[in-house]
């Protein structure tokens, strides 16, 4: 342990050459276009001390390791050899890889097409059929800060009231430290509890804003359902429900339910490829429901790809007559299943609340006359894997950003990742 090296030692000699890290590394500098990166530093002053192209392999490695946090890349820079050979024992700070990240989100997500067009000349895409699903991930933010409409109109009043008060006292208090200590303070400074009371005030007045706001536009506030058919409405129009809800920390997330309860989150959606379980279309949506996302999936998928799939399976979330009646006009054979059946149903008489419609029927039949053999039984071979990849083999179940926007960017790079570990495996094989 103590003897010296004869010679300075080269990353290369402490890492197989056959190693992801330096395919990855050479895989972002030859063959990823990153103008749109190298774009953002276009005079020498100031110019950045680490290359982005290092910067980016970085990402989308330690992405493919299951390292997402910038504190725990920097770490890795310094003692994970593999790591060293990405950035050739470069060691950026936590808070340049952040700033990093945050400054390219949008520019890092487009890396995601590039990826997919390498697996594609790769003949790692055939479109023969591609499985469709969402899941639950948890935002950057506890749903314990969040807080109902019906509630903030009871808190909002009180706490405007307690912090009136509050400045009486510290008037009333500062008026006794000047008679006590002498006129050196102004007299209006405000205490700390005061101060964060009044903040916590103006999130609330913003967060009932926002929800009025699109409680007018007519857009779905979190925490709400539709109400009972025939139904009259207590509340004014173009007033939110009481018991719809907005999270203070990341105002975009929502309450969902997944297998753990009820988390705070997002609703990341991924169609996979049959082939090499390779994505070819991601996106993140705010709605807890499936059902409005099959439509953009599919359109995505002919732009990344520039074809449409012969076929499409999904579970029963993405069931409609509108999705249903796309796929056949698009002339793709889709495998959706339709919900369960009331015990000794013979078909379905209901779908959603409406009674069903020919195409759920046909689709009932479809996969009925399929049974086990069904096309449909691929899903589960195809699109669950995927996401168990992602969230159990590399222990990706948080979202670090904030804001849908951040947050979209941010499952790109995972799903980026994802697809470079499979072309890889696939290339090196």
């Amino acid at each position: 342990m103590d003897q010296a090296w004869l010679f300075p030692p080269s990353v290369r000699d402490l890492v197989p050459p056959d190693h992801l890290a330096h395919l990855i590394r050479d895989t972002v500098r030859d063959s990823l276009d990153l103008s749109e990166i190298l774009a953002a530093y276009d005079e020498e002053r100031g110019y950045p001390p680490y290359h982005p192209a290092m910067m980016t392999a970085l990402l989308l490695y330690g992405y493919s390791q299951g390292v997402y946090s910038s504190r725990r890349l920097a770490k890795a820079c310094q003692e994970r050899v593999d790591f060293m050979a990405v950035t050739a024992m470069q060691t950026p700070d936590f808070r340049t890889i952040s700033d990093f990240r945050k400054r390219h989100h949008e520019a890092l997500a487009n890396l995601f097409g590039q990826v997919l067009g390498l697996c594609q000349r790769a003949g790692l895409v055939r479109l023969g059929h591609v499985a469709l699903d969402g899941t639950k991930i948890k935002a950057n933010a506890s749903r314990h800060k969040a807080m109902s409409y019906g509630r903030m109109k009871v808190e909002v009043p009180r706490l405007a009231a307690e912090v009136k008060r509050w400045f009486k006292e510290a008037d009333k208090v500062d008026r006794s430290e000047d008679k006590q200590h002498g006129p050196t303070r102004r007299g209006d400074e405000m205490p700390s509890w005061v101060a964060n009371k009044q903040e916590r005030l103006a999130k609330m007045r913003e967060a009932m804003a926002a929800m009025e706001s699109e409680a007018r536009e007519g857009k779905p506030t979190d925490g709400t359902r539709g109400g009972r058919a025939g139904g009259k409405s207590e509340r004014e129009p173009g007033t939110p429900p009481d018991r719809a809800q907005r999270n203070f920390t990341d105002p975009e997330s929502r309450i969902m339910l997944s297998k753990e309860g009820f988390i705070q989150a997002y609703n990341p959606q991924l169609a996979v490829d049959s082939e090499h379980q390779i994505i070819v279309a991601r996106d993140v949506t705010t709605s807890a429901a499936d059902v409005g996302q099959l439509i953009p999936m599919v359109t995505q998928i002919e732009t990344n790809t520039g074809h449409l799939p012969e076929e499409l399976s999904a579970d029963a979330g993405y069931c409609s007559e509108e999705n249903l009646g796309e796929l056949r006009r698009r002339r793709i054979k889709g495998y959706i299943a339709i919900g369960r059946l009331k015990h000794g149903a013979k078909a379905p008489r209901a779908h959603r609340g409406k009674p069903a419609g020919p195409l759920v029927l046909d689709m009932w039949a479809k996969l009925k006359r399929g049974g086990y053999r069904s096309r449909y039984r691929l899903r589960k071979q195809i699109v669950e894997p995927a996401i168990g990849q992602i969230k159990q083999a590399r222990s990706f179940r948080q979202f670090l950003l904030r804001g849908v926007a951040k947050v979209r960017s941010e499952w790109s790079l995972v799903c980026t990742a994802h697809n470079l570990l499979k072309w890889a495996a696939a290339t090196t094989a």
